[in-house]
């Protein structure tokens, strides 16, 4: 397979890291701000002989990226958050290009076995009306978006499965919160990689999932099994599609 890495940041160097251990041909790197990238844009010189293009770039571009690269017919893996509120024209773009995408807001697939866990947990909290709940999440200070597009996931799977709440708030609150509301608060500082709880709070006792990335390796690894995952598929997915494939909807 052969891919081109569109954002050649830090993570953009850790997938080209990992998609040379698992054999997989880089062939073009694609920044117009890092110098040590080969090319500076999406054109048909960077996008010869490319099977797949994994985007994780900024979210002010990666609509822009996502039209460039399905004109010329090329399969997509996006990590790239905070653009969900363009996903029907998203969706268009692919439908109309014919081609394939599969999007997440965190490829981890430790983030992602974590996604079914909280999944459970909310199905049987649901039962439990004592239990009120939140999110909180922690990253880097260079992070461009907050919450993070994973938090905003597992914010919409507890609204999803748990009745009672049905409104998810990210701003700072300076009111009381109301039942049907769930909080999602976001720490920025340092260098963290990403570490996201959620917590389910009685008045007798406090349970907390968590889960905590020690670096880039296993987001990168993600992004190469969803880009192998997606390379002669049509049509637009997200990672459930792929975890589905794996261990059964």
């Amino acid at each position: 397979m052969n891919i081109a890495i569109i954002g050649y940041g830090k993570m953009g160097h850790e997938i080209e890291k990992v998609a040379k251990a698992k054999g997989i041909n880089v062939i073009s790197t694609i920044d117009p701000s890092a110098s040590d990238a080969k090319y500076k844009e999406i054109n048909g010189e960077s996008m010869n002989n490319v099977d797949v293009c994994l985007d994780f770039t900024h979210p002010d571009c990666v609509i822009g990226n996502i039209e460039k690269i399905s004109k010329f017919k090329k399969n997509i893996a996006a990590g790239t958050t905070g653009w969900y509120n363009k996903m029907d024209k998203v969706k268009e773009i692919v439908k109309n290009a014919k081609t394939g995408m599969i999007w997440s807001g965190n490829f981890s697939i430790g983030v992602n076995i974590y996604f079914k866990i909280i999944e459970n947990a909310a199905k049987i909290m649901n039962k439990f009306t004592d239990y009120d709940m939140f999110v909180h999440e922690f990253h880097h200070n260079q992070k461009a978006d907050s919450p993070s597009g994973t938090a905003v996931m597992i914010g919409k799977i507890l609204t999803d499965n748990v009745d009672r709440k049905k409104k998810i708030v990210t701003e700072e609150l300076k009111r009381r919160i109301t039942p049907n509301e769930l909080h999602i608060s976001s720490t920025r500082s340092g260098s963290i990689p990403g570490t996201h709880i959620v917590g389910f709070d009685s008045p007798a006792d406090t349970i907390e999932l968590k889960h905590t990335a020690r670096g880039r390796e296993g987001f990168a690894l993600g992004a190469i099994m969803a880009a192998q995952w997606i390379k002669d598929k049509k049509g637009f997915y997200n990672i459930d599609d792929l975890m589905d494939d794996i261990i059964g909807g």
